[in-house]
């Protein structure tokens, strides 16, 4: 409606109200004089017989003074109904019109709104009323000669002000221009209520800081909402909420750091980088749907819940979307979806033990069937995750054994293979990922139709090292030197043995850990006899060997001593892994050469020259126990497991370790 419609509105009620005001005037005038005029009627009708035969066929039929005053009388009441209304719509007019708006109480404009809205329907009622009652007086006045053509006209004219008056009410209540002018004042106010009392959730010391709207913010966003719904103008306020909440909860968002949500999944990233991601996108993931997208959804709830549910459920789904949580689950995605590798599977169990903790918050905030998407990826997600998981986890005997092609270390120490594979398996035996891994897979076999084997994960680890211990077996047969090949087992046979107390130990049993510690004794032994031991018999005129030297002293003494620095030089870079058994092997070496070198000195001292001595037996004692430590040297073989770890503590292995499946 233009300024210009509705001012010739506004003059209209100020005209019909003033003609009115005259009808009612003339008309109690009218009625008054009717009733003075009664008694004279009555007495002239007995002396004048004669005149009333001869207006009879005129009037009397249809036409008394009592009932011009009835009629009139009736019209009186919605007539001044009319007025007194007209008087309390210019006053609310006023107030709707008011330059203060709803800011200083939002209640009470909407209580102004709803009176305006209750008079203009009463205005209506009364004026249709009204109009009936005076097209009567109308039509009798002009059936009879009661009144003259002036007071006709007057009554025709508030007929047809009534009759625009009630279509200026009915568009009013519609679509007028006031009405539209207070509901838009309503939307701004919503949206500046909402705004100034939105604040961020966030994480305080790793604990959330929820901040609620208080009761009386809800009630005035409450009042709001059904008075836009009740007038047909929600559907600008739900663009507001959402606008306004959806950027309250990407503040949130922002405030942890979440760039990696959009690091680009490479085969060859860092593994304790990728490790950090996954850590912080656990632990953000739980944060976001516990705490943000809980508060989000109440407040969906609490503040157009009177409304259709669909429609609550549908604008909270658009501040999730907004709000950017999508990328949370195409960042779980992007993990799925990555090249297979054993951590892989340790990333995809902490992915599901997230999934799985929050399978009830996911169900109340998106069950609805406007949630379809975010569902659609979550389903999309839990069966990559499980089948991808499973699919791994079968896979790895097989992947173990591939590395037997492989070459050992040339040091004799532990392979990379082995030291992150019982590592791994601790791992996937741990309290935290074997309930985890167990319900993948008793999912996975349920898809398929398979009965799940409780001993599964048990024979799964089984297979894992008894693969481990036919590539052991491989490599200690590619050495070309059999007592670095001796070392090399009394190494790995420590490890195994080393794993009592976890969870890899606590499965294979006793039984399988002595032994280990039995077979690592062995081939000390063995190396003892093989290197040192046949250098030691040069010094002995018993030695077959010695017997092909001369006789000479001296000769045996240079002898042993180019046998001994040989044989240094080339276990100088022979790695014994274990501290205390490097520290035994010292003192066995030690014990068994330097006091047999010193008597063989003392014995032959007056026929071997200062010259001739090579070692001192201190110089020799110092020498060997500098043999067996590891060198702080980077080793590259042609193993597919990757790049060297440094770093934490045991089972930390696992959380830099990539491990490429080859054949998958």
């Amino acid at each position: 409606m233009s300024m210009a419609e509705e001012q010739k509105s506004l003059d209209n009620l100020s005209a019909c109200r003033n003609l009115l005001k005259a009808s009612v005037d003339n008309s109690t005038a009218l009625a008054l004089a009717l009733d003075k005029t009664g008694p004279r009627i009555a007495e002239l009708d007995k002396k004048l017989t004669v005149l009333e035969v001869a207006i009879r066929p005129g009037g009397s039929k249809n036409c008394t003074f009592a009932a011009v005053r009835d009629h009139i009388g009736l019209a009186l009441g919605p007539a001044v109904a009319v007025l007194k209304i007209l008087d309390s719509v210019r006053e609310l007019e006023r107030s709707l019109l008011s330059d203060s708006g709803p800011d200083s109480d939002i209640i009470s404009y909407i209580s102004t709104i709803r009176r305006f809205e209750e008079a203009m329907k009463f205005l209506t009622s009364n004026c249709n009323l009204a109009i009936q009652w005076l097209q009567g007086v109308n039509q009798f006045l002009e059936g009879n000669s009661v009144a003259g053509d002036r007071y006709i006209s007057n009554v025709k004219r508030s007929v047809a002000i009534l009759e625009e008056l009630v279509a200026t009410g009915e568009q009013a209540r519609r679509n007028g221009k006031l009405l539209c002018g207070a509901f838009d004042k309503l939307e701004i106010s919503f949206k500046q209520i909402l705004t100034e009392s939105s604040a961020t959730v966030g994480l305080a010391n790793s604990s959330p800081c929820i901040a609620e709207l208080p009761g009386p913010i809800l009630r005035k966003l409450q009042a709001i909402v059904e008075k836009l719904n009740g007038n047909n103008r929600i559907k600008n306020c739900i663009p507001i909420f959402v606008e306004v909440r959806s950027l309250n909860a990407r503040n949130s968002m922002r405030a942890l750091d979440l760039d990696y949500l959009e690091k680009a999944i490479k085969e060859h990233d860092d593994v304790r980088d990728m490790e950090r991601c996954i850590h912080e996108w656990s632990k953000h993931m739980k944060f976001i749907v516990k705490y943000v997208l809980e508060n989000e959804h109440s407040l969906c709830k609490e503040v157009f819940g009177s409304l259709a549910s669909g429609v609550w459920t549908g604008c909270f789904v658009k501040i999730a979307v907004e709000a950017g949580f999508l990328s949370f689950l195409r960042f779980g995605m992007s993990i799925a979806e990555s090249k297979k590798s054993p951590i892989k599977l340790l990333h995809l169990l902490n992915i599901f033990s997230v999934l799985e903790d929050l399978r009830m918050d996911f169900n109340k905030l998106f069950g609805g069937e406007s949630c379809n998407e975010i569902k659609n990826m979550t389903r999309d997600l839990v069966t990559k995750v499980v089948n991808g998981a499973s699919e791994i986890f079968w896979e790895l005997p097989l992947q173990v054994e591939l590395e037997r092609r492989s070459s050992p270390p040339p040091d004799g120490s532990i392979p990379r293979l082995v030291s992150f594979m019982t590592d791994y398996c601790n791992r996937l035996l741990d309290d935290n990922s074997r309930p985890i891994l167990t319900q993948v897979l008793r999912i996975y076999q349920g898809w398929k139709h398979e009965k799940y084997d409780e001993g599964l994960v048990t024979n799964q680890i089984y297979s894992i090292v008894r693969e481990i211990a036919v590539n052991l077996d491989a490599w200690s047969k590619a050495y070309e030197q059999r007592a670095l090949s001796y070392i090399f087992m009394m190494n790995n046979h420590f490890h195994f043995n080393s794993l009592k107390d976890t969870k890899l130990g606590d499965l294979m049993g006793d039984s399988w850990l002595n032994a280990n510690g039995n077979y690592k004794e062995y081939y000390s032994a063995l190396y003892l006899r093989q290197t040192w031991g046949k250098i030691l018999a040069l010094l002995s005129q018993d030695n077959p060997v010695s017997s092909t030297i001369s006789d000479s002293p001296k000769k045996r003494l240079m002898a042993f001593n180019e046998a001994f620095d040989d044989m240094y030089k080339k276990q100088l870079n022979w790695v014994i892994i274990d501290e205390s058994s490097r520290d035994k092997m010292h003192k066995l070496l030690v014990q068994t050469l330097v006091p047999a070198y010193t008597s063989y000195l003392q014995k032959y001292s007056l026929v071997v020259e200062h010259s001739d001595v090579f070692y001192t037996a201190q110089s020799l004692e110092n020498m060997l126990s500098t043999l067996f430590k590891p060198k702080q040297v980077k080793y590259t073989s042609s193993s597919t497991i990757g790049s060297h770890f440094t770093g934490k503590q045991r089972n930390a292995v696992i959380d830099q370790y990539r491990f490429t499946l080859t054949a998958m």
